[in-house]
C-alpha cells in the first residue's frame, strides 16, 4: 500500500480514529487538561500581598487568574509575531 507524503511544509500530523490531528494541538489539549487538573486540586486558601493591601483567596482562582493572563499575554506576542 503506499503511502501518503506531506509536502515538506506541511505540519506534523496524527490519524486519530480516522481524522488528521496537529502535534500541537494534541500537546495544547494535553496541557490543558493538566492545567484544570491542576487547578482543580489545589483549593486551599492562600494570603496574597499586592504591594500594600494583603487579600486571602482560594488558591485556585489565583491559579485560573495566571493561566489566563499567560493566555493572553501569549496571544498577544503570537499576533506581534505573525504581523512581522
Amino acid at each position: 500500500m503506499a503511502r501518503k507524503e506531506s509536502p515538506p511544509h506541511a505540519p506534523s500530523t496524527v490519524t486519530v480514529k480516522g481524522r488528521d490531528m496537529r502535534l500541537r494541538t494534541i500537546g495544547f489539549v494535553v496541557l490543558a487538561a493538566l492545567a484544570i487538573w491542576f487547578i482543580a486540586a489545589n483549593t486551599g486558601s492562600v494570603t496574597i500581598r499586592l504591594w500594600i493591601p494583603t487579600v486571602t483567596l482560594p488558591l485556585w482562582s489565583v491559579l485560573t487568574v495566571t493561566l489566563l493572563v499567560g493566555i493572553v499575554l501569549g496571544l498577544y506576542i503570537a499576533r506581534r509575531r505573525a504581523r512581522r
